[in-house]
């Protein structure tokens, strides 16, 4: 993914978009559908393998590019191929709907070694065939991602800092390293308290006398995302953001996703022409959170 400016877009829409197609997302900061969108676009880039570039553009400082495509609201998604858009929609989608947006006009995704890593039921086998994929590609971000998230839910987090280290300055722009990142610093936080077994109640404690209290919410949200206690973070975390959907710059949100991104499994493979199904949980937590961020 990256992100399309006027003086840019000539090289990395039009003229990327005649080898491959380009798909353009129109977005806003602090526009939550936009934000939410966002990390998956950017996860089914990387499954997609390279059948098509994702671009980002900034709908309010881009304001030529917003009024020569038209856009009306954000998120608004464009493909373009050959130099010409074919095919677009608005607003947040599920992903079985994008996959077979995206079909009609790209390549199946091809499964990768480490989306098959995860067919096996051996937690050690699948380690090694992750760790194969690395080493084969290092730059396959989609294989890095499985592989460092793999060591974190063996509890290998020493191994999962190495692994993780190569890519950590690329955070701030690949959404699901991002997550891992969040997900490593839950565990550091958790390390800092020798009182293990009483801190959650003392969490509980803090809550129960202000339900307003969001540090000691997050810090418990914290605290169950390092026990990949998921759906129960996810529920601390919609506390938040029923109260308050901007708290301390979206930190609340920005967790939430970063734990969808890490509960979500590889999609099981399926017959040609087939949308792989989604995760039940998953979706029903993507729909919660927007539905709170819309209302």
């Amino acid at each position: 993914m990256i992100d399309a400016t006027l003086a840019n877009f000539k090289q990395e829409v039009l003229e990327a978009s005649k080898t491959v197609p380009v798909l353009l997302d129109f977005w806003a900061p602090g526009a939550g559908p936009g934000e939410l969108l966002g990390p998956l676009l950017e996860q089914l880039e990387a499954a997609y393998a390279g059948s098509f570039k994702l671009v980002r553009v900034d709908a309010i400082r881009e304001e030529k590019l917003s009024a020569a495509f038209g856009i009306q609201s954000v998120p608004t998604c464009i493909l373009m191929v050959g130099g010409q858009p074919v095919d677009s929609f608005a607003g947040v989608l599920p992903e079985s709907e994008i996959r077979a947006f995206l079909e009609r006009h790209v390549a199946p995704a091809e499964e990768s070694l480490a989306l098959e890593a995860f067919d096996d039921t051996d937690p050690e086998a699948v380690l090694q065939r992750l760790q194969d994929a690395v080493t084969a590609a290092p730059a396959n971000d989609n294989a890095r991602f499985d592989y460092v998230k793999h060591l974190l839910l063996l509890g290998r987090d020493d191994d999962a800092k190495v692994a993780f280290a190569p890519v950590i300055a690329q955070t701030g722009s690949v959404r699901r390293f991002d997550s891992l990142k969040r997900w490593m610093d839950a565990i550091d936080f958790v390390a800092t308290h020798a009182d293990a077994e009483s801190a959650e109640a003392r969490f509980d404690e803090k809550i129960a006398a202000n339900k307003r209290d969001f540090d000691a919410r997050f810090d418990k949200a914290r605290w169950l995302m390092a026990g990949q206690r998921w759906t129960d973070a996810l529920d601390e975390l919609l506390e938040i953001l029923m109260r308050d959907k901007t708290w301390s710059d979206g930190l609340a949100r920005k967790t939430y996703i970063a734990i969808l991104d890490i509960m979500e499994a590889p999609k099981p493979k399926v017959a040609d022409g087939q949308i792989p199904p989604e995760d039940a949980t998953v979706a029903t937590y993507r729909r919660r959170l927007s539905s709170v961020v819309l209302s």
